[in-house]
């Protein structure tokens, strides 16, 4: 991914923010991923493997895409205007499926 698009990345996140669609911090994004709520989890890259694993673990047993290698705990709370945050769940659908292709570089299915 190059820095054109990790910023339109970024951006996108920021709108998911200031719009009230992500839920952030490990009980947060638990509850909203329980809940049935979240559309995508995004893990930092530096979180503990303990707390990927239990993301992961969550994310796939519902079905929700998962990333936990797009930055670390300081970008991603930076991004959404908040301190570190280790993880965060994206709960409107649309939004979630336009990051998820930039993520996947322009392929919804996460197929290069």
């Amino acid at each position: 991914m190059n820095d054109i698009e990790r910023k339109r990345l970024y951006g996108l996140i920021g709108i998911c923010a200031k719009a009230g669609k992500i839920r952030s911090g490990e009980f947060s994004t638990e509850k909203s991923v329980k809940s049935g709520k979240a559309k995508l989890v995004i893990v930092a890259n530096d979180a503990s493997e303990k707390t990927k694993k239990r993301f992961s673990d969550m994310a796939e047993f519902r079905q929700i895409p998962f990333n936990a290698d797009l930055c670390d705990k300081d970008t991603l709370g930076h991004i959404i205007g908040r301190e570190f945050r280790a993880s965060l769940a994206v709960e409107d659908a649309g939004l979630a499926k336009n990051i998820l292709s930039l993520i996947n570089g322009g392929n919804e299915n996460g197929n290069r």
